[in-house]
């Protein structure tokens, strides 16, 4: 089974074109290095909850979006090794840092995955 990468990032509305360039970069740097696919959606039918919820998960402010993004590899390892050497690109230097990143980068939720189920539907 593949591994996934999962993100839960809380972007600024008015930063939303800074942080589609930027996704898209991040997208063909991931790819290049080996990822299988790179996915961010931006929410739409998302509602704050009671006791939990995407917008609580990080403190949602207002004018601000949650943006629900992942990464598929071959495997753990493969993720280990491509994160390795997107964390050294320079094409991404000014953002790893987190001082020029279109969102707030302390409020980033992010995790490694074991998949347990996938299917695709003909």
């Amino acid at each position: 089974m593949n591994y996934v990468d999962g993100f839960i990032v809380p972007v600024p509305k008015k930063n939303l074109p800074a942080y589609r360039r930027l996704a898209r970069k991040c997208s063909k740097i991931w790819c290049e290095y080996g990822a299988l696919e790179y996915v961010e959606t931006i929410a739409d039918d998302v509602k704050s909850g009671k006791h939990t919820s995407f917008p609580q998960s990080v403190k949602l402010k207002r004018g601000e979006v949650v943006v629900f993004a992942w990464i598929v590899y071959k495997s753990k390892a493969q993720r280990d090794r491509i994160n390795a050497k997107v964390m050294k690109d320079p094409r991404l230097a000014d953002m790893v840092d987190g001082k020029n990143a279109p969102f707030d980068v302390k409020r980033l939720i992010w995790g490694g995955f074991k998949m347990i189920v996938k299917v695709y539907s003909s």
